[in-house]
């Protein structure tokens, strides 16, 4: 079955046809050399230099200010980094941090002082080949693909002009480059009608397009009629996460495809709504569809599907097979065959709660796991709120005090939507789980393809709200700020008045209704978490709390408070993760959970952790944060 329209193949595109991942990565141990450090995804650094037993001496041994600020997980590539700042992308010594070359982008007339410039979130790589050298590619001003050469940093000639291509959508992430094609995908917004959210390919010698991938199908296409009237000019439904995973050696791509747009009312697409929310393995040289697995049928949570995960070897039921680990906002962990797309560990069709919006469609059912539990909390009643052992009775006191002004929020289990509200009648909200931001973000899981454990960052986050018939004569709610009335106005798109439910740890409000000091959730800790998961099983193995909230007392401090970013993992048995408010980068022991080091870096880190051996031999852990990209070693030559 085909989907996508092939648009020809560009010259100088070559693959390495055959079937199956590769136990060996190709990339050099002491590299790192896409954001997920391969292209299977894993985040997995086979460097044991920095192990279990030393780490607890781990210190910083450089730090590069950036003037820049984003989620960047800079690339090395023989001893040398490759990161992107602002308006430039710059190469460094890994070993020091000194600058090898600067690129720096024109700002274009009109933009802000942090707008216009290269991707916040990294760079791609090419090796070359026998008639070129190697390449650094990176979205620059949104719409364009840049090639620089990776030994000078100037722009390559020959690749459209200047060194650029315009891809028209525009994109955020970083090219996932399979062969000689670079896949991106599209920031195309999530307005209910808007540009199509097509993830697209390039060839990376010309910049010619070679394919795009149709994420909402045409009359007369498969799978067309999982939208009802619904899918023609149909926005969001797009490739918004970070990366795309690949199989080099089959020449497949795995596209995380994110939820259609309205993000909470659907009645206007009534059905499924086919590729929202899913996984979709293409053809790397013609985009041409191979299987996808939906993770939400007609998604009414703005439960997008982050990222892929990563293809991890597993033994189940005494068969080997190669999985996909994807996990997404839902907090749902599911295995797939990388091959087909059917789940290892079963899944079954679940009848789920339908709402009462006169116009909507409620799925029936969706695919729920059986062996993995979620990882973040999916449901809550009035039992769950906190408690004065668990915070503090301020606290407690102001986060049953909003319970009982709201009259209660309504939460019927997983999946539940929001309810109907009149214009004119009181509040009646419903609250959500994982809510929006919450579950696992674009940070996605990391991967140890010794053992086949999957480590994950999961939070709990709540979305509280309803839907409501917009006002006559008042615009929808869009993402285009000059169509759009104000975000918290209520509206039979499902944009309500809404919020999380928590409150100010010591209870206080301003006289505008807003907390005086720091916020924390109402519902019961932990309220993020690091967990591992055997993907040979689907069993957890441990969970422990992420992050701490200093203004309690030290014995209840960690309640877990981080946000989307993920961990990486390394063959020294340690997994580093930033990604919480508590501007901690820290380790834990691989096998039991146990933190074994931890660094005050000064800022939050919103970025996924990456490991590298400097031409020095020394092993390193960098995180980006707060504008500076900062490296740790042992210390010693």
């Amino acid at each position: 079955m085909r989907i996508a329209a092939s648009l020809g193949l560009a010259a100088g595109v070559a693959f390495a046809l055959s079937t199956g991942v590769s136990a060996d990565s190709g990339v050099p141990d002491g590299d790192w050399r896409t954001i997920n450090r391969d292209l299977a995804a894993t985040r997995y650094s086979p460097l044991d230099q920095i192990n279990r037993s030393n780490v607890a001496g781990l210190q910083q041994a450089w730090a590069v200010p950036l003037r820049s600020f984003g989620n960047a997980v800079p690339l090395v590539i023989g001893g040398t980094m490759f990161i992107p700042a602002g308006q430039r992308v710059l190469a460094l010594d890994a070993d020091s941090g000194a600058e090898i070359w600067v690129h720096e982008e024109p700002r274009p007339e009109g933009a802000p002082q942090f707008g216009g410039g290269v991707s916040s979130r990294g760079v791609g790589y090419w090796a070359g080949d026998a008639g070129h050298g190697p390449r650094i590619l990176v979205m620059a001003g949104n719409t364009k693909l840049l090639a620089l050469d990776a030994a000078t940093g100037k722009p390559i000639e020959g690749f459209g002009t200047d060194g650029k291509i315009d891809v028209g959508i525009g994109y955020g992430g970083t090219p996932t480059i399979v062969g000689n094609i670079a896949v991106i995908g599209a920031a195309s917004l999530e307005n209910p009608q808007g540009a199509p959210g097509n993830p697209r390919a390039f060839d990376i010698v010309t910049g010619a397009k070679v394919w795009e991938f149709q994420t909402v199908p045409k009359k007369g296409e498969p799978f067309n009629e999982t939208w009802g009237d619904g899918w023609e000019n149909r926005g969001g439904t797009n490739m918004w996460g970070f990366m795309a995973t690949a199989d080099e050696a089959s020449g497949t791509v795995y596209l995380p495809i994110g939820g259609p747009a309205h993000n909470y009312y659907g009645g206007d697409r009534p059905g499924s709504n086919l590729f929202g929310n899913s996984i979709v393995a293409v053809d790397a040289r013609t985009g041409a569809y191979k299987w996808h697995f939906q993770t939400v049928h007609h998604d009414l949570w703005d439960a997008d599907q982050p990222s892929v995960g990563p293809l991890v070897h597993v033994t189940v039921d005494g068969k080997p097979a190669t999985a996909i680990a994807t996990i997404g906002k839902t907090s749902y962990f599911y295995f797939l065959d990388a091959a087909t797309g059917e789940p290892v560990h079963p899944v079954i069709e679940t009848p789920v709660p339908a709402g009462d919006v006169p116009t909507e469609y409620y799925h029936p059912t969706q695919p729920i796991p059986v062996k993995t539990p979620p990882l973040s909390r999916v449901a809550m009643s009035k039992s769950d709120i906190v408690t004065a052992d668990d915070t503090t009775p301020e606290h407690a006191a102001a986060c049953e005090k909003m319970w009982n002004d709201a009259g209660g929020y309504i939460n019927l289990g997983p999946f539940t939507p929001f309810n109907y509200k009149e214009h004119d009648a009181p509040p009646r909200s419903t609250i959500q789980f994982p809510g929006g931001i919450g579950g696992v973000n674009w940070g996605g899981p990391a991967a140890d393809p010794k053992t086949g454990w999957v480590y994950v960052n999961a939070i709990d986050t709540s979305l509280v709200g309803w839907v409501e018939k917009v006002p006559e004569g008042a615009a929808p709610y869009s993402f285009d700020a000059t169509q759009a009335p104000a975000y918290d106005r209520a509206s039979v798109n499902g944009k309500g008045p809404f919020f999380s439910f928590g409150a100010p740890l010591d209870g206080k409000f301003d006289e505008n209704g807003r907390p005086t000091g720091p916020v924390a959730p109402c519902y019961k800790p932990p309220w993020a978490r690091l967990t591992a998961v055997d993907a040979n099983t689907g069993e957890i193995k441990w969970a422990v709390p992420l992050g701490i909230y200093e203004t309690l007392p030290e014995n209840k401090q960690l309640l877990g408070n981080a946000g989307s970013a993920g961990p990486t993992v390394t063959a020294g048995g340690l997994v580093f993760v930033g990604a919480t408010n508590d501007k901690r980068f820290r380790a834990f022991d691989s096998a039991s959970g146990k933190q074994l080091w931890e660094a005050n870096l000064g800022n939050n880190a919103n970025a996924n952790p990456m490991s590298y051996r400097g031409k020095s031999g020394k092993q390193y852990v960098a995180i980006f944060a707060g504008g500076s990209v900062m490296a740790f070693a042992l210390p010693g030559e």
